[in-house]
């Protein structure tokens, strides 16, 4: 699991809603020691072999029992080079957490407007099934982050802001879609309570992170088939009454 992660974290592998790589991860500007000094491609290339250290890391240890001692001897680098660019092992957390965040931004922006039709469904069903790539390219770094009491309330609460704006996002979309929609033969979606589509949005969004949390823990589900139901639940849940 942690291989994948390592791909799509270090080295810009993720895509966006128009299907191009996104060049340049925000994570290879390395931790706060870094944030002073340009960084040459050695620079970079350290910062990403210390990357995929530490997630790896995270990914068979945990945070909490993972030491910088065991980044370093997986990255095969020393002490003093890990603090050229991480101020420890907090602050490697949270460059790896700038790409989650950087990513789940990007869906954020790229939530569609749902409308009561089948090209609704499918634009739906295509970002759900977005959702889930990002979520396995960060899934240990936003398993880290859903827990409060490891990571500290700063890094919680950020994780906590785009998770709220992802809400707002599907918020939106969903509620949009069903008053735009229109024509014989398509709902017109007006049964749709705006005081709950809020709450609505969250339960959806929860529903989404449990089952991505167990895809990243290898829990065997068949993934195409779980888009689906993902997606229909969604709908249904936003669907006039």
């Amino acid at each position: 699991m942690g291989e994948q992660q390592v791909e799509a974290t270090a080295t810009g592998g993720q895509l966006n809603g128009h299907g191009a790589a996104r060049a340049r991860r925000p994570s290879l500007r390395g931790g706060e020691p870094a944030q002073n000094r340009e960084l040459g491609r050695q620079g970079q290339r350290t910062v990403r072999k210390l990357l995929e250290a530490g997630i790896a890391e995270f990914d068979e240890r945990g945070f909490q029992a993972a030491r910088v001692d065991d980044v370093v001897r997986k990255a095969n680098t020393s002490h003093g080079t890990f603090y050229l660019y991480f101020a420890n092992k907090d602050d490697l957390l949270k460059t790896l957490m700038r790409d989650a965040l950087h990513d789940m931004a990007g869906i954020t922006d790229d939530f569609p407007v749902v409308t009561r039709n089948e090209a609704g469904k499918a634009a739906l069903r295509a970002w759900v099934s977005k959702f889930c790539d990002v979520y396995a390219a960060h899934g240990t770094v936003i398993r880290i982050l859903s827990q409060a009491e490891v990571v500290g309330e700063e890094v919680y609460g950020e994780g906590l802001q785009q998770m709220f704006r992802l809400a707002e996002a599907i918020t939106l979309g969903m509620t949009a879609g069903a008053t735009v929609t229109s024509g014989a033969g398509q709902e017109d979606g007006r049964g749709v309570l705006a005081e709950h589509a809020e709450l609505t949005a969250v339960a959806c969004l929860m529903m989404l992170e449990r089952v991505n949390y167990l895809f990243s823990v290898e829990v065997r589900l068949p993934r195409e088939e779980m888009v689906d139901r993902l997606s229909a639940i969604i709908y249904a849940a936003f669907a006039s009454s």
